[in-house]
């Protein structure tokens, strides 16, 4: 049981880490609990441009997982979780390490965080590209696409309402992670399953762009309205 100190520290951190970007992710809470536990713990070399490389090789190493259960054996697809869970340590801890330690670099940080996301969904869309067979690849390429749309929606939201958010509901990268994760369990389980769920996750991905779009221009409407 966590001691009032321990909870004023947390709340510090708290504060003091997340104050730049809201969530709406389900797993927001457990997600925001285990970065308050890491971040004092992040020895002092580790600078948060070190941890967003770390992030991309995360991709990097889901890409080459995907490489493997193509050539080698299915189960190698399996080494693509502990990929993605990197990619979940570098990505999720490196802007919030900015903040924790008081040496954010707002727009230098938001640009290479866009970056590095983006090129790190290019590593796994690719990835899933060279292992899909023939007639599935186009799934590899919507899922990039469709992926790509959803950060120009929430650079989009952050120019019009000055608030910037990286989920898209209650589904945020984290949620997709762990949806990938399953998805590539399930296939080691039972070959050719994956290209039935990552259509269904792509068509998903779509019908959220779709409302989270007409979402948008409703707000940019509204600011035009009352600006005028």
């Amino acid at each position: 049981m966590e001691t009032e100190k321990q909870v004023e520290g947390n709340n510090a951190i708290v504060q003091r880490a997340f104050s730049d970007r809201k969530r709406t992710n389900i797993l927001k809470e457990a997600e925001q609990s285990a970065i308050v536990f890491l971040l004092p713990n992040v020895p002092g070399f580790v600078s948060p441009n070190l941890l967003t490389l770390i992030g991309t090789l995360g991709s990097g190493f889901v890409f080459l997982a995907f490489v493997l259960g193509a050539y080698a054996a299915d189960w190698y697809l399996l080494l693509a979780i502990i990929g993605l869970a990197v990619n979940w340590f570098g990505d999720s801890l490196d802007g919030r390490l900015a903040y924790y330690r008081n040496i954010p670099r707002r727009w230098y940080g938001f640009a290479l965080d866009i970056i590095a996301d983006w090129i790190g969904i290019v590593l796994i869309g690719f990835g899933y590209y060279i292992y899909a067979e023939n007639s599935t690849q186009i799934i590899a390429f919507a899922f990039v696409a469709l992926y790509g749309w959803s950060i120009i929606i929430s650079q989009l939201r952050y120019k019009i309402t000055n608030e910037y958010s990286i989920d898209s509901g209650f589904v945020g990268p984290t949620e997709l992670r762990f949806i990938i994760a399953f998805i590539l369990i399930v296939e080691v389980l039972f070959r050719g399953s994956i290209a039935y769920l990552a259509g269904l996750i792509t068509l998903v991905l779509l019908i959220i762009n779709i409302i989270d779009s007409v979402k948008l221009l409703k707000l940019g409407d509204l600011k035009d309205k009352n600006q005028n």
